[in-house]
């Protein structure tokens, strides 16, 4: 694209668009110029911030250059003034008749055609206006010149009059409501102060309060845990003095040949060898029981005394203080040592002395088995009749452990009574 080139001298004050001005501006009259160079002498030689006020609304010419590169299609080469002196002095000339123009009117010239139409058009509007409210102002001027004749001037004075005196009682009113207002605020301060005060101690209130109420809660739970815990061991009471100790203390049962306490074994067999770990323990549970029973009815046995040691539990033969132990370490043998089988044969004794105690109060008790005291044997009534020793010497394993069945048996009779004579009592401690 080729490059065109232009001088702009001046610029629209509105739009700010280079300006091409007519080139009759270029050829005022001798007059003109002579009266527009005095005026920019005087100027000059009475003040220099004159003649620079005098181009105040002067904008610098520009030389544009055509181009794609800007927003508009120009761009800025360079600005400044024109080196000759008579271009200079035409272009202070033509200055100083816009700044003239300027000054004479509210619009800074020079100006575009469409910004000077622009502003013809706003000029004629705002004529109008005013030429409508000249109207309007000539008309109410003339309405007034019309009543005036109409006017009541005495009254108007007596009702300035009036409105004079009510405006002194108004002031009065007001300075007696300011210190009315001044007392006020001054009673505000103290009220506020005491709000203060009252907002501190409730807030003292509700921190006292809170932790009373916390307090509260806390006691409240621990009292709800403790009625909850009371009500658990009244339960647990009831069904104490409901259950009967001997019969949750001591279970007695069978299985096949075997006599069986509190899941202990009493007893032996060839094809069941059980552990003499075992048959001790049932033995030690067996002498607990029967002692438990004579002391419920404050009976004390003869000749012995049972004392119960667990697994090495034993009798005690109250004339000589010996011991009978009722526990074993070693095999079945038919030549036994003799304490073992003197202590079965003693806790036979007394548990015959313990049916002979029962049935001297005619309470119609009786054992199922009935003890032999002359062979220590126990025998089984019915038909054909059967008995079996207590002993293990001469005896067979299997008729030891039969014997010890029925034994085991007879105690469970006995629980079973006692344990219905005594239903209503309270467990002993």
């Amino acid at each position: 694209m080729s490059d065109t080139k232009s001088f702009v001298s001046f610029s629209c004050q509105r739009c700010l668009q280079p300006l091409k001005l007519d080139e009759s501006l270029n050829n005022l009259g001798e007059h003109t110029i002579a009266d527009l160079t005095l005026q920019i002498r005087r100027n000059t030689e009475a003040d220099l911030d004159l003649q620079s006020s005098s181009l105040e609304h002067y904008v610098p010419p520009f030389r544009m250059s055509e181009s794609g590169n800007g927003a508009n299609g120009f761009m800025v080469i360079s600005d400044g003034w024109e080196t000759t002196t008579s271009m200079g002095h035409q272009l202070h000339v033509k200055g100083t008749l816009f700044d003239l123009l300027s000054n004479n009117s509210d619009v800074d010239h020079p100006l575009c055609d469409e910004c000077t139409d622009t502003l013809l058009e706003l000029m004629d509007n705002q004529l109008r206006l005013t030429e409508a409210e000249w109207k309007d102002y000539t008309d109410y001027l003339k309405k007034l010149e019309d009543d005036k004749e109409d006017l009541n001037l005495d009254g108007l004075e007596k009702e300035l009059e009036d409105w004079k005196q009510e405006q002194n009682r108004l002031l009065q009113e007001l300075s007696a409501l300011q210190k009315e207002e001044k007392a006020m605020k001054d009673e505000i301060v103290v009220q506020e102060k005491e709000k203060e005060r009252l907002e501190d101690e409730q807030d003292i209130y509700w921190k006292e309060y809170t932790r009373y109420r916390k307090d509260l809660m806390t006691t409240e739970d621990q009292m709800k845990f403790y009625e909850c815990q009371l009500s658990y061991t009244q339960v647990q009471l009831e069904k104490l003095k409901k259950t009967n100790i001997f019969k949750a203390s001591f279970h007695i049962s069978d299985s096949g040949q075997f006599g069986i306490i509190n899941n202990f074994r009493l007893g032996r067999l060839p094809t069941a060898p059980v552990d003499w770990s075992e048959i001790n323990a049932a033995w030690g549970q067996t002498v607990l029981l029967l002692s438990s029973l004579a002391r419920k009815i404050n009976f004390h046995f003869q000749r012995y005394r049972l004392v119960p040691y667990g697994n090495h539990s034993y009798i005690e033969i109250l004339e000589d203080q010996k011991v009978l132990p009722l526990y074993g370490s070693s095999g079945f043998r038919f030549l036994w040592d003799t304490k073992f089988d003197a202590a079965m044969v003693a806790f036979l004794d007394c548990l015959q002395q313990f049916k002979e105690q029962v049935e001297k109060g005619n309470t119609g008790f009786c054992l199922p088995y009935r003890i032999d005291t002359d062979k220590w044997k126990i025998e089984d009534t019915a038909s054909p009749p059967h008995a079996y020793s207590i002993k293990i010497q001469f005896n067979s394993e299997e008729q030891w452990t039969k014997a010890l069945k029925y034994m085991l048996t007879n105690l469970k009779w006995a629980l079973t009574w006692i344990s219905s004579q005594f239903s209503e009592d309270k467990v002993e401690g």
